[in-house]
């Protein structure tokens, strides 16, 4: 019903909002898209959910009792694993006001309410791919091949060296294929390496591990 662009992995996405049926709807249009799902029902939930699972996107509503959408924003922006999450604020408040407001809290984009998911799961699939091309630019900045501070990822993350390796390949862009050529490992081999790098990192996806890592370097 909701067709997603084809990719190689579609994401992690957060929706925050305390109305139930905003959350049914937009989860089950991402569902069905392909994106693994996280809910949270107000500000702090979010706040807390993040540093259990680190999303790809956050849809973010801004209208919240106690801890609204703009503040929730800044508060995930002031995290280090979360100042690069590209949030989308869902607001009925269009007029320029609330909008700027919103893009000073660090949201990148906002739709409007009544939610029409369609449009939301097009501006989704938009903003992971810019936010993949920047993350693509920050590892080649950072030297990721082969920059990473090995001491320092097994310290926090309790990575073995192997695992290491695996995690440079993956944020250079590589396929398992590719890895396990480059390492003499069969593909089975590294994608069982890869769901102990994401346990061990507290992820779900490639593109959140590579960010997890950047910010430990």
């Amino acid at each position: 019903m909701y067709p997603l662009t084809p990719s190689v992995e579609p994401g992690v996405i957060l929706i925050v909002d305390d109305t139930p049926d905003n959350l049914a709807l937009l989860s089950d249009a991402l569902d069905e898209a392909g994106y693994m799902v996280l809910v949270a029902l107000d500000g702090h939930s979010a706040l807390n959910r993040i540093q259990r699972r680190r999303p790809d996107l956050i849809l973010l509503d801004a209208m919240m009792p106690g801890l609204d959408g703009f503040e929730t924003c800044r508060q995930i922006k002031a995290q280090p694993h979360g100042a690069d999450i590209p949030i989308l604020f869902m607001t009925a408040l269009t007029d320029s006001e609330h909008v700027v407001k919103g893009f000073e809290a660090g949201a990148i984009d906002y739709v409007t309410k009544p939610i029409q998911c369609a449009e939301v799961l097009a501006r989704v699939a938009s903003h992971l791919r810019t936010a993949r091309i920047l993350q693509a630019a920050r590892v080649a900045e950072h030297g990721a091949k082969p920059g990473f501070d090995n001491q320092r990822l097994a310290s926090r993350y309790q990575l073995t060296e192997r695992e290491i390796e695996v995690l440079r390949w993956v944020a250079c862009g590589k396929t398992n294929k590719d890895i396990a050529d480059i390492l003499g490992l069969s593909p089975r081999t590294v994608n069982k390496h890869l769901e102990h790098i994401y346990v061990k990192l507290g992820v779900e996806t490639r593109a959140a591990a590579t960010s997890v890592a950047l910010v430990a370097l």
